[in-house]
C-alpha cells in the first residue's frame, strides 16, 4: 500500500507514457516485469495495462496484446497491495467480490484516497486513474452510493455532478504531467458533457490535441494533423505528421507519403512519397495505405521505375492481408493483360465485382470478358456489347465493337 512510487516503476511510466519518443518501450516493459516480480504491486498494474493493447498505450511501443495476461496481472496488482490497480481493475470490470476480498484496504475509498496521495505527489498516471474514477462514475461504488442514498432526485443529480466535475482538474494535471491519455477524456467530456449533468463546453476541447503535439507525443501529433487536415490547414498539417513519423507513430510515414504523392500541402514528389511508404512497411509490412499507394506507384512509373510485378504484390498484399477494396481496379487490369501476374479473366472479372465506382475501362474489360466468353465465363455477346457500348469513347471498346454488328433482327452476333 505504497504512497510513492518506486524509481523502477517512475523510470518506466517515463518511457511508456511520459517521453515514448525515447523508443525504450522495450526496456521499461522489462522493467516492469521485474519489478512485478519483486512484488511491486504498481508495477503489475501498469504491466497490466501495457498489455491491453492501443486503447490503453501508444501503438508505437509495439507491445504484444494479451487480455488473458493483463487480466491475472490486474488482479495479481490488487492482491499486492496497489491501489492503482484497485482502481484500474474497477474501471475495467475485473474487481470482483472475491478479487476486491484479496486487496489489502479496508474499503475502495481507502483504495481511492490512497491514489489520491500518489496524484496529489505529482504523478501523471496516478492523476489520471483518479480522473477515470470520476468521469466514469466509478466513486459510486467506491462510496457504495446510489439514488436511495439521497432524499430526491434533485439531490441525487448535485452528489454527481459535484463528484464527476472532478475529473476535469485531474485530468488538465496529468495532460500537462506527460499522460497524454487525459486529452482523449478530456476531450469527451468538453464535447458531450455527460447526461443532463455536465453540459458540453466544445470551445474548451479546441487546444486539447495541440497542447498534446507541441509536448512531444507522437500519437497527439498524428491526431492533431489529422485535425488540421479536416480544417484544410494541410501545411501545418503535413509538419505535425512528419513530427509524428520521426516519433515512430505508426501510420505516420504513409500519412507523410500521402501527401506527397498527391501533393496535399507540398509540392508532389513521388520519389519521397515512395522512400516514406517503404520506411512505414518496413515497420508493417501490410500497412494497408502503404501497400496500395506503393503499388500504384509501381503500376504507372510514378518515383520509381515500373514493375507490374511490384504493383501486383503491393496491391494484392493490402487486398488478401486488409482487405482493401481500393485497388481493386488495378488488380482486374493487371490480371486482365497478365501484367506483373499470370493473365486471369475469371480473376480479373472476380476483382471488378468488388468495384464500387464506374469506370471506362472496366466497362471494357467487362464486354470483352462476356462478349468472348472468358475465364469461365459464358459467352453473352449482348451483353458484352453493352458493356462495351457503356466504355463511351474508350478506345479499345470502340475497338472491340468492330468484331460485332446487330442482325436485322436486333441481336448481336459477331462479325464474320
Amino acid at each position: 500500500m505504497a504512497t510513492v512510487l518506486s524509481n523502477e516503476v517512475k523510470q518506466a511510466l517515463q518511457d511508456i507514457y511520459y517521453n515514448e519518443r525515447t523508443g525504450r518501450g522495450k526496456e521499461a516493459l522489462a522493467l516492469l516485469e521485474k519489478t512485478s516480480q519483486a512484488g511491486d504491486g504498481d508495477a503489475t498494474c501498469v504491466l497490466a495495462r501495457c498489455y491491453c493493447g492501443r486503447q490503453y498505450v501508444w501503438a508505437g511501443h509495439h507491445f504484444p496484446e494479451d487480455d488473458n495476461k493483463a487480466i491475472r496481472l490486474l488482479h495479481q496488482s490488487v492482491e499486492q497491495g496497489s491501489a492503482l490497480g484497485v482502481l484500474v481493475a474497477l474501471r475495467s470490470g475485473e474487481l470482483t467480490p472475491s478479487v476486491q476480498k484479496k486487496m489489502p484496504f479496508t474499503n475502495l475509498q481507502e483504495a481511492l484516497d490512497t491514489a489520491v496521495e500518489l496524484a496529489e505527489g505529482g504523478d501523471a498516471f496516478s492523476q489520471y486513474v483518479v480522473a477515470n474514477s470520476y468521469f466514469w462514475w466509478d466513486f459510486l461504488r467506491i462510496q457504495n452510493k446510489g439514488k436511495d442514498s439521497f432524499p430526491n432526485h434533485a439531490a441525487y443529480k448535485a452528489y454527481l455532478k459535484e463528484n464527476i466535475s472532478k475529473c476535469e482538474d485531474w485530468f488538465w494535471k496529468a495532460l500537462r504531467g506527460g499522460m497524454y491519455f487525459a486529452a482523449n477524456n478530456l476531450n469527451k467530456y468538453y464535447n458531450e458533457g455527460d447526461e443532463d449533468i455536465i453540459a458540453p463546453q466544445p470551445e474548451k476541447a479546441r487546444d486539447l490535441y495541440k497542447i498534446g503535439a507541441e509536448a512531444g507525443h507522437p500519437i497527439m501529433q498524428a491526431i492533431y494533423a489529422d485535425n488540421l487536415t479536416e480544417e484544410g490547414r494541410k501545411e501545418e498539417a503535413l509538419r505535425w505528421y512528419k513530427e509524428a513519423a520521426e516519433g515512430g507513430h505508426p501510420g505516420a510515414w504513409y500519412d507523410v507519403g500521402r501527401c506527397y504523392f498527391t501533393g496535399e500541402g507540398v509540392a508532389q514528389d513521388d520519389a519521397y512519397a515512395v522512400q516514406c511508404f517503404e520506411k512505414e512497411l518496413a515497420q508493417n509490412p501490410i500497412h494497408e495505405g502503404s501497400c496500395n499507394l506503393l503499388g500504384k506507384a509501381y503500376l504507372f512509373g510514378q518515383g520509381v521505375p515500373l514493375d507490374y510485378a511490384k504493383a501486383y504484390h503491393y496491391i494484392s498484399t493490402a487486398y488478401y492481408k486488409q482487405g482493401s477494396t481500393w485497388g481493386v481496379f488495378y488488380l482486374a487490369k493487371c490480371s486482365f493483360n497478365g501484367w506483373g501476374t499470370p493473365q486471369d479473366y475469371g480473376k480479373a472479372m472476380e476483382f471488378m465485382s468488388k468495384m464500387t465506382f464506374e469506370n471506362p475501362e472496366a466497362d471494357y474489360m467487362r464486354g470483352f470478358i462476356y462478349a468472348r466468353g472468358l475465364g469461365g465465363v459464358p459467352e453473352d455477346i449482348k451483353k458484352g456489347c453493352t458493356y462495351l457500348q457503356k466504355a463511351g469513347n474508350f478506345d479499345k471498346a470502340k475497338e472491340e465493337l468492330l468484331h460485332y454488328k446487330k442482325t436485322f433482327f436486333g441481336k448481336w452476333v459477331r462479325r464474320r
